[in-house]
């Protein structure tokens, strides 16, 4: 149903039009702008949920992955009936978010984003946010908000720690000029891995989406300049200025406007192994420690390794990771499958 902007279609907005900064103008803003949200899980879910509730016109939601009973903890708008039926992220959260706000289009999209279609998953976009669980999908967007002088949004979080940055092309650092370089896979820790807390996930989530309602509503005086770094464990917020980084490093993605993520000859290469159901992943130039790796991997799953690889045996797949970083995983001969698995457990 498309938004009609009668003072009675307001009326559901009224606590918020009462915040000075927002008032009748920025809903109606809001009404008419287009958001992406990119991963439907633990931040993703509580981002669609915050942005329905506010107005937000259009949101598209892309996700890869389904639901399952350990999203539950943390994944606000899933619930035991969705895991039960395996239904896709996107999708269930589409359905739940049409009881919400029924004025609002929400587009699920069940995909991985690529080099080859995150352009045209941009298309008519006004804002991005990120509800990934993976720097290489980040460094992507990174690529295409540049490109494109699209406003987004990164946020991460693992354990009871997140971080968060809106980034404002040509204005802001990127996230190119915070991190060069993608971390290699297996250096940073999953939510597999380490756990957990879904607290933080809402802690991040919530920055992330009023940074998107400051960008809809016309509101960027009031953006956030800083990475935003969280412990809740440590009962720590802290915020650190990287204004000046975006004139103190040579950023290949702002400064040269070399966009290697998307064009593919950055980020994993996927082959899937005729005959064997099983995909090979690798990324070239890229080393892992063997022993790091097993270390990170205890208690995960059946774990064996010798000198030249790890071997995780988990959920009915298997995991070979070398030290050049290729991994094989069996059990699946779907890409999209494999990639996540990966995400899930390796991480990078």
């Amino acid at each position: 149903m498309p938004f009609d902007s009668s003072s009675a279609d307001l009326a559901r907005y009224v606590r918020q039009m009462r915040f000075a900064p927002i008032g009748e103008q920025g809903q109606r803003r809001l009404a008419a702008s287009r958001a992406m949200l990119c991963g439907c899980g633990a931040l993703g879910s509580t981002i669609a949920n915050t942005l329905v509730r506010a107005g937000v016109g259009f949101l598209r939601i892309v996700d890869r992955d389904f639901v399952e009973l350990s999203n539950l903890q943390r994944q606000v708008l899933f619930d035991e009936a969705d895991a039960a039926a395996g239904l896709p992220k996107a999708v269930a959260a589409a359905e739940k978010l049409r009881k919400i706000n029924s004025s609002v289009t929400v587009e699920p999209m069940v995909a991985d984003i690529t080099p080859q279609n995150v352009e045209s998953l941009c298309n008519g976009i006004d804002v991005v946010i990120d509800g990934t669980d993976n720097f290489e999908t980040r460094f992507l967007i990174n690529d295409v908000c540049v490109k494109l002088r699209l406003p987004w949004i990164y946020g991460g979080c693992v354990g009871a720690e997140g971080q968060t940055m809106t980034i404002l092309p040509g204005q802001t650092p990127c996230l190119r000029c915070l991190m060069p370089e993608c971390p290699p896979p297996g250096s940073t820790p999953t939510c597999d891995t380490a756990g957990i807390l879904a607290p933080i996930a809402g802690v991040i989530a919530s920055f992330e989406a009023v940074e998107a309602i400051k960008i809809l509503t016309g509101n960027h005086g009031a953006l956030c300049r800083d990475l935003i770094v969280v412990d809740l464990w440590q009962n720590r917020v802290r915020p650190i200025d990287v204004r000046s980084l975006r004139d103190g490093v040579d950023c290949p993605a702002c400064k040269r406007g070399e966009f290697s993520w998307l064009s593919g000859s950055s980020g994993s290469r996927t082959a899937v192994l005729c005959g064997r159901n099983a995909v090979q992943l690798s990324f070239p130039g890229t080393q892992v420690s063997l022993d790091e790796l097993a270390d990170k991997l205890q208690g995960v799953g059946y774990l064996t390794r010798n000198q030249f690889l790890v071997r995780l045996k988990v959920e009915g797949y298997e995991l070979t990771i070398f030290p050049d970083a290729r991994t094989i995983i069996l059990g699946t001969d779907d890409i999209s499958t494999a990639r996540a698995v990966y995400a899930k457990y390796i991480g990078g």
